[in-house]
Protein backbone atom coordinates (compact mmCIF):
# COMPACT_ATOMS: atom_id res chain seq x y z
CA UNK A 1 0.00 0.00 0.00
CA UNK A 2 1.41 3.39 -1.02
CA UNK A 3 2.16 5.54 2.01
CA UNK A 4 1.02 9.06 2.72
CA UNK A 5 3.07 12.10 1.80
CA UNK A 6 3.98 12.95 5.37
CA UNK A 7 5.70 16.20 4.44
CA UNK A 8 2.57 17.53 2.71
CA UNK A 9 0.39 16.25 5.53
CA UNK A 10 2.58 17.94 8.16
CA UNK A 11 2.43 21.20 6.24
CA UNK A 12 -1.36 21.02 6.04
CA UNK A 13 -1.62 20.18 9.75
CA UNK A 14 0.51 23.21 10.57
CA UNK A 15 -1.54 25.53 8.35
CA UNK A 16 -4.84 24.22 9.69
CA UNK A 17 -3.57 24.23 13.29
CA UNK A 18 -5.38 20.96 13.91
CA UNK A 19 -2.80 19.06 15.97
CA UNK A 20 -0.24 20.51 18.38
CA UNK A 21 3.43 20.03 17.72
CA UNK A 22 3.95 22.39 14.81
CA UNK A 23 7.13 21.48 12.94
CA UNK A 24 7.37 18.01 14.47
CA UNK A 25 7.56 15.03 12.12
CA UNK A 26 4.42 13.06 11.35
CA UNK A 27 4.52 9.27 11.70
CA UNK A 28 2.04 7.12 9.80
CA UNK A 29 0.92 3.49 9.98
CA UNK A 30 -1.41 1.77 7.53
CA UNK A 31 -4.38 0.28 9.37
CA UNK A 32 -6.77 -1.06 6.75
CA UNK A 33 -8.52 -0.38 3.48
CA UNK A 34 -9.14 -1.52 -0.04
CA UNK A 35 -10.66 -0.20 -3.24
CA UNK A 36 -13.09 2.23 -1.57
CA UNK A 37 -11.17 3.71 1.37
CA UNK A 38 -7.83 3.51 3.12
CA UNK A 39 -7.20 4.26 6.78
CA UNK A 40 -3.94 5.35 8.36
CA UNK A 41 -3.01 6.08 11.94
CA UNK A 42 -1.00 9.28 12.20
CA UNK A 43 0.99 10.41 15.21
CA UNK A 44 2.66 13.67 16.06
CA UNK A 45 4.37 13.73 19.39
CA UNK A 46 1.90 12.22 21.83
CA UNK A 47 -1.11 13.00 19.66
CA UNK A 48 -2.77 10.29 17.56
CA UNK A 49 -5.63 10.34 15.09
CA UNK A 50 -6.74 8.52 11.95
CA UNK A 51 -6.81 9.58 8.29
CA UNK A 52 -9.62 8.19 6.13
CA UNK A 53 -9.57 8.80 2.38
CA UNK A 54 -10.16 7.14 -0.99
CA UNK A 55 -7.14 5.35 -2.47
CA UNK A 56 -5.65 6.72 -5.72
CA UNK A 57 -7.61 4.35 -7.94
CA UNK A 58 -11.02 4.78 -6.33
CA UNK A 59 -13.89 6.13 -8.49
CA UNK A 60 -14.26 9.93 -8.49
CA UNK A 61 -17.57 9.76 -6.61
CA UNK A 62 -15.70 8.51 -3.54
CA UNK A 63 -14.43 12.07 -3.07
CA UNK A 64 -17.99 13.22 -2.46
CA UNK A 65 -18.56 10.13 -0.38
CA UNK A 66 -15.68 10.85 1.97
CA UNK A 67 -16.93 14.40 2.52
CA UNK A 68 -20.41 13.00 3.15
CA UNK A 69 -18.97 10.71 5.84
CA UNK A 70 -17.30 13.70 7.42
CA UNK A 71 -20.61 15.56 7.61
CA UNK A 72 -22.12 12.66 9.55
CA UNK A 73 -19.40 12.23 12.15
CA UNK A 74 -19.17 16.00 12.57
CA UNK A 75 -22.95 16.13 13.12
CA UNK A 76 -22.68 13.42 15.78
CA UNK A 77 -20.44 15.58 17.96
CA UNK A 78 -22.19 16.21 21.25
CA UNK A 79 -24.67 13.35 20.84
CA UNK A 80 -24.73 10.15 22.88
CA UNK A 81 -24.09 8.05 19.77
CA UNK A 82 -20.72 6.26 20.10
CA UNK A 83 -18.60 7.68 17.30
CA UNK A 84 -15.09 8.75 16.40
CA UNK A 85 -14.26 12.35 17.14
CA UNK A 86 -14.35 14.73 14.16
CA UNK A 87 -10.83 16.23 14.06
CA UNK A 88 -10.57 17.94 10.68
CA UNK A 89 -11.30 17.72 6.97
CA UNK A 90 -9.39 18.62 3.82
CA UNK A 91 -11.36 19.01 0.58
CA UNK A 92 -8.26 19.92 -1.46
CA UNK A 93 -7.01 16.88 -3.41
CA UNK A 94 -3.65 18.58 -3.97
CA UNK A 95 -2.61 17.85 -0.38
CA UNK A 96 -2.69 14.03 -0.42
CA UNK A 97 -4.12 13.27 -3.85
CA UNK A 98 -7.72 12.87 -2.66
CA UNK A 99 -9.94 14.66 -0.12
CA UNK A 100 -9.61 13.20 3.37
CA UNK A 101 -10.71 13.68 6.93
CA UNK A 102 -9.15 13.10 10.32
CA UNK A 103 -11.02 11.31 13.08
CA UNK A 104 -10.09 10.53 16.62
CA UNK A 105 -8.10 7.38 17.36
CA UNK A 106 -10.23 4.77 19.14
CA UNK A 107 -8.46 2.75 21.81
CA UNK A 108 -10.47 -0.39 21.30
CA UNK A 109 -11.03 -3.41 19.10
CA UNK A 110 -13.12 -4.41 16.12
CA UNK A 111 -14.77 -7.83 15.65
CA UNK A 112 -13.22 -7.75 12.16
CA UNK A 113 -9.73 -7.83 13.68
CA UNK A 114 -10.21 -10.94 15.81
CA UNK A 115 -10.57 -13.56 13.03
CA UNK A 116 -13.78 -15.03 14.40
CA UNK A 117 -12.48 -15.38 17.96
CA UNK A 118 -13.69 -12.90 20.56
CA UNK A 119 -10.93 -11.28 22.63
CA UNK A 120 -10.80 -12.12 26.29
CA UNK A 121 -12.81 -12.25 28.43
CA UNK A 122 -15.54 -12.65 25.81
CA UNK A 123 -13.96 -15.78 24.33
CA UNK A 124 -13.81 -17.90 27.47
CA UNK A 125 -16.59 -16.33 29.59
CA UNK A 126 -19.87 -16.74 27.71
CA UNK A 127 -21.79 -14.75 30.30
CA UNK A 128 -19.94 -11.60 29.15
CA UNK A 129 -21.14 -11.93 25.57
CA UNK A 130 -24.78 -10.77 25.75
CA UNK A 131 -23.76 -7.18 26.35
CA UNK A 132 -21.81 -7.19 23.06
CA UNK A 133 -25.15 -7.70 21.31
CA UNK A 134 -27.14 -5.30 23.45
CA UNK A 135 -24.52 -2.60 22.92
CA UNK A 136 -24.65 -3.25 19.18
CA UNK A 137 -28.43 -2.77 19.16
CA UNK A 138 -28.16 0.29 21.39
CA UNK A 139 -25.80 2.01 18.96
CA UNK A 140 -28.38 2.26 16.16
CA UNK A 141 -31.19 2.89 18.63
CA UNK A 142 -29.36 6.00 19.80
CA UNK A 143 -28.53 6.93 16.21
CA UNK A 144 -32.21 6.79 15.27
CA UNK A 145 -32.97 9.41 17.94
CA UNK A 146 -30.56 12.05 16.61
CA UNK A 147 -32.31 15.26 15.53
CA UNK A 148 -30.89 15.23 12.01
CA UNK A 149 -32.56 18.48 11.01
CA UNK A 150 -31.11 20.35 13.98
CA UNK A 151 -27.72 18.85 13.10
CA UNK A 152 -27.79 20.35 9.61
CA UNK A 153 -28.38 17.11 7.71
CA UNK A 154 -31.61 18.11 5.96
CA UNK A 155 -30.10 17.41 2.54
CA UNK A 156 -28.23 14.22 3.44
CA UNK A 157 -31.04 11.98 2.22
CA UNK A 158 -34.58 12.03 0.87
CA UNK A 159 -36.81 10.27 3.38
CA UNK A 160 -39.94 10.99 1.35
CA UNK A 161 -40.47 7.98 -0.90
CA UNK A 162 -37.59 6.11 0.75
CA UNK A 163 -39.17 2.66 0.49
CA UNK A 164 -40.49 3.19 -3.03
CA UNK A 165 -36.98 4.11 -4.16
CA UNK A 166 -35.36 1.14 -2.41
CA UNK A 167 -37.11 -1.40 -4.62
CA UNK A 168 -36.94 0.58 -7.86
CA UNK A 169 -33.30 1.58 -7.39
CA UNK A 170 -31.94 -1.84 -6.49
CA UNK A 171 -33.97 -3.77 -9.05
CA UNK A 172 -32.73 -1.33 -11.70
CA UNK A 173 -29.18 -1.88 -10.54
CA UNK A 174 -29.57 -5.66 -10.55
CA UNK A 175 -30.98 -5.68 -14.06
CA UNK A 176 -27.86 -3.86 -15.31
CA UNK A 177 -25.51 -6.52 -13.93
CA UNK A 178 -27.71 -9.60 -13.92
CA UNK A 179 -26.38 -12.67 -15.72
CA UNK A 180 -28.30 -15.46 -14.00
CA UNK A 181 -31.65 -16.29 -12.48
CA UNK A 182 -31.96 -15.84 -8.73
CA UNK A 183 -34.80 -17.99 -7.39
CA UNK A 184 -37.15 -16.08 -5.09
CA UNK A 185 -36.30 -12.67 -6.54
CA UNK A 186 -39.70 -12.04 -8.10
CA UNK A 187 -41.59 -13.28 -5.05
CA UNK A 188 -39.65 -11.08 -2.63
CA UNK A 189 -39.72 -8.06 -4.95
CA UNK A 190 -43.48 -8.25 -5.50
CA UNK A 191 -44.07 -8.66 -1.77
CA UNK A 192 -41.93 -5.63 -0.93
CA UNK A 193 -43.82 -3.49 -3.43
CA UNK A 194 -47.15 -4.59 -1.95
CA UNK A 195 -46.23 -4.33 1.73
CA UNK A 196 -44.07 -1.25 2.17
CA UNK A 197 -44.78 0.74 5.35
CA UNK A 198 -47.60 3.25 5.08
CA UNK A 199 -45.70 5.60 7.36
CA UNK A 200 -42.43 5.77 9.24
CA UNK A 201 -40.41 8.21 11.33
CA UNK A 202 -37.38 9.36 9.29
CA UNK A 203 -34.03 9.29 10.99
CA UNK A 204 -30.29 9.04 10.55
CA UNK A 205 -29.19 5.55 9.52
CA UNK A 206 -25.86 3.84 8.99
CA UNK A 207 -26.78 1.68 5.99
CA UNK A 208 -24.47 -1.29 6.69
CA UNK A 209 -24.90 -1.88 10.39
CA UNK A 210 -23.36 -5.06 11.81
CA UNK A 211 -20.60 -6.28 14.11
CA UNK A 212 -18.10 -5.58 11.31
CA UNK A 213 -18.70 -1.82 11.49
CA UNK A 214 -18.36 -1.07 15.18
CA UNK A 215 -15.54 -0.92 17.73
CA UNK A 216 -15.65 -1.85 21.40
CA UNK A 217 -13.61 -0.65 24.33
CA UNK A 218 -11.21 -3.15 25.87
CA UNK A 219 -12.43 -5.42 28.65
CA UNK A 220 -15.77 -6.31 30.17
CA UNK A 221 -18.51 -5.32 30.50
CA UNK A 222 -18.78 -4.68 26.78
CA UNK A 223 -19.02 -1.02 25.85
CA UNK A 224 -19.50 0.26 22.31
CA UNK A 225 -16.69 2.71 21.56
CA UNK A 226 -17.64 3.87 18.08
CA UNK A 227 -19.77 3.16 15.04
CA UNK A 228 -17.47 3.34 12.01
CA UNK A 229 -17.54 3.17 8.19
CA UNK A 230 -20.27 5.64 7.28
CA UNK A 231 -20.11 5.42 3.47
CA UNK A 232 -23.74 4.20 3.29
CA UNK A 233 -25.03 6.71 5.84
CA UNK A 234 -28.17 8.63 4.96
CA UNK A 235 -31.47 9.93 6.26
CA UNK A 236 -34.12 7.30 5.69
CA UNK A 237 -35.88 4.64 7.74
CA UNK A 238 -33.64 3.65 10.68
CA UNK A 239 -35.48 0.37 11.17
CA UNK A 240 -33.73 -0.91 8.06
CA UNK A 241 -30.52 -0.75 10.12
CA UNK A 242 -32.21 -3.01 12.66
CA UNK A 243 -33.37 -5.42 9.96
CA UNK A 244 -29.87 -5.43 8.47
CA UNK A 245 -28.31 -6.14 11.86
CA UNK A 246 -30.53 -9.11 12.71
CA UNK A 247 -31.40 -10.57 9.28
CA UNK A 248 -29.02 -13.49 9.84
CA UNK A 249 -29.24 -13.62 13.63
CA UNK A 250 -29.62 -17.30 14.61
CA UNK A 251 -32.88 -18.45 16.14
CA UNK A 252 -31.01 -20.54 18.71
CA UNK A 253 -27.68 -19.03 19.74
CA UNK A 254 -27.09 -21.92 22.15
CA UNK A 255 -26.90 -24.38 19.26
CA UNK A 256 -23.38 -24.36 17.75
CA UNK A 257 -24.81 -25.48 14.42
CA UNK A 258 -26.95 -22.34 14.26
CA UNK A 259 -24.69 -19.88 16.04
CA UNK A 260 -22.30 -18.82 13.31
CA UNK A 261 -23.19 -15.47 11.78
CA UNK A 262 -20.51 -15.78 9.09
CA UNK A 263 -17.66 -14.07 10.91
CA UNK A 264 -18.49 -14.04 14.64
CA UNK A 265 -19.20 -16.74 17.21
CA UNK A 266 -22.79 -16.23 18.38
CA UNK A 267 -22.79 -18.75 21.22
CA UNK A 268 -23.97 -17.18 24.44
CA UNK A 269 -25.62 -14.26 22.69
CA UNK A 270 -29.22 -13.20 23.36
CA UNK A 271 -31.95 -14.21 20.95
CA UNK A 272 -33.03 -12.02 18.07
CA UNK A 273 -36.24 -11.16 19.92
CA UNK A 274 -34.23 -9.98 22.92
CA UNK A 275 -31.95 -7.65 20.95
CA UNK A 276 -34.90 -6.31 18.96
CA UNK A 277 -36.75 -5.62 22.23
CA UNK A 278 -33.71 -3.72 23.52
CA UNK A 279 -33.63 -1.63 20.36
CA UNK A 280 -37.32 -0.83 20.77
CA UNK A 281 -36.88 0.14 24.43
CA UNK A 282 -33.97 2.50 23.72
CA UNK A 283 -35.20 3.96 20.43
CA UNK A 284 -38.87 4.29 21.36
CA UNK A 285 -39.81 2.86 17.95
CA UNK A 286 -42.37 0.08 17.49
CA UNK A 287 -41.04 -3.07 15.86
CA UNK A 288 -44.28 -4.91 15.06
CA UNK A 289 -43.47 -4.68 11.35
CA UNK A 290 -39.97 -6.12 11.64
CA UNK A 291 -40.71 -8.83 9.06
CA UNK A 292 -40.87 -6.20 6.32
CA UNK A 293 -37.40 -4.93 7.23
CA UNK A 294 -36.02 -8.46 7.41
CA UNK A 295 -37.28 -9.23 3.92
CA UNK A 296 -35.93 -5.93 2.62
CA UNK A 297 -32.53 -6.46 4.28
CA UNK A 298 -32.10 -10.01 2.95
CA UNK A 299 -33.29 -8.98 -0.54
CA UNK A 300 -31.06 -5.89 -0.67
CA UNK A 301 -27.98 -7.66 0.68
CA UNK A 302 -28.42 -10.41 -1.90
CA UNK A 303 -28.37 -7.81 -4.68
CA UNK A 304 -25.34 -6.03 -3.18
CA UNK A 305 -23.39 -9.31 -2.99
CA UNK A 306 -24.47 -10.31 -6.48
CA UNK A 307 -22.44 -7.40 -7.79
CA UNK A 308 -19.32 -8.86 -6.22
CA UNK A 309 -20.12 -12.34 -7.50
CA UNK A 310 -20.61 -11.09 -11.08
CA UNK A 311 -17.18 -9.47 -11.15
CA UNK A 312 -15.42 -12.25 -9.22
CA UNK A 313 -13.31 -13.73 -12.01
CA UNK A 314 -11.04 -16.13 -10.14
CA UNK A 315 -11.31 -14.26 -6.82
CA UNK A 316 -12.28 -17.00 -4.37
CA UNK A 317 -13.64 -14.54 -1.81
CA UNK A 318 -16.05 -13.01 -4.32
CA UNK A 319 -16.94 -16.38 -5.84
CA UNK A 320 -18.07 -17.46 -2.38
CA UNK A 321 -20.82 -14.82 -2.59
CA UNK A 322 -22.63 -16.91 -5.22
CA UNK A 323 -24.40 -19.38 -2.91
CA UNK A 324 -24.81 -16.71 -0.22
CA UNK A 325 -26.84 -14.63 -2.68
CA UNK A 326 -29.17 -17.50 -3.55
CA UNK A 327 -29.60 -18.47 0.12
CA UNK A 328 -30.44 -14.88 1.08
CA UNK A 329 -32.96 -14.43 -1.71
CA UNK A 330 -34.61 -17.77 -0.96
CA UNK A 331 -34.83 -16.78 2.69
CA UNK A 332 -36.36 -13.42 1.78
CA UNK A 333 -38.97 -15.09 -0.42
CA UNK A 334 -39.77 -17.73 2.20
CA UNK A 335 -40.25 -15.10 4.91
CA UNK A 336 -42.37 -12.96 2.57
CA UNK A 337 -44.67 -15.87 1.80
CA UNK A 338 -45.02 -16.87 5.43
CA UNK A 339 -45.71 -13.51 7.07
CA UNK A 340 -49.09 -11.97 7.75
CA UNK A 341 -47.70 -8.44 7.84
CA UNK A 342 -49.88 -6.11 5.78
CA UNK A 343 -48.05 -2.76 6.00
Amino acid sequence: MTGLNTARLAEWLDDAAILPGKGEPVRTRFLSGGTQNVIYEIARGEQRCVVRMPPPGAPPDRDKGILREWRIIEALEGTDVPHTAAVGVCEDPDVLGRPFYLMGFVDGWSPMDTHGVWPEPFNSELDTRPELSYQLAEGIALLSKVDWKARGLQDLGRPDGFHERQVDRWIGFLERIRKRDIPGLEVATDWLRAHRPLDFIPGLMHGDYQFANVMYRHGAPAQLAAIVDWEMGTVGDPKLDLGWMVQSWPEDTANPAESEMSYVDMRGMPSRDQVVAHYAAVSGRQVDDLDYYLVLAKWKLAIVLEQGFQRAGDDEKLLAFGPVVTDLMASAAELAESTDYRG
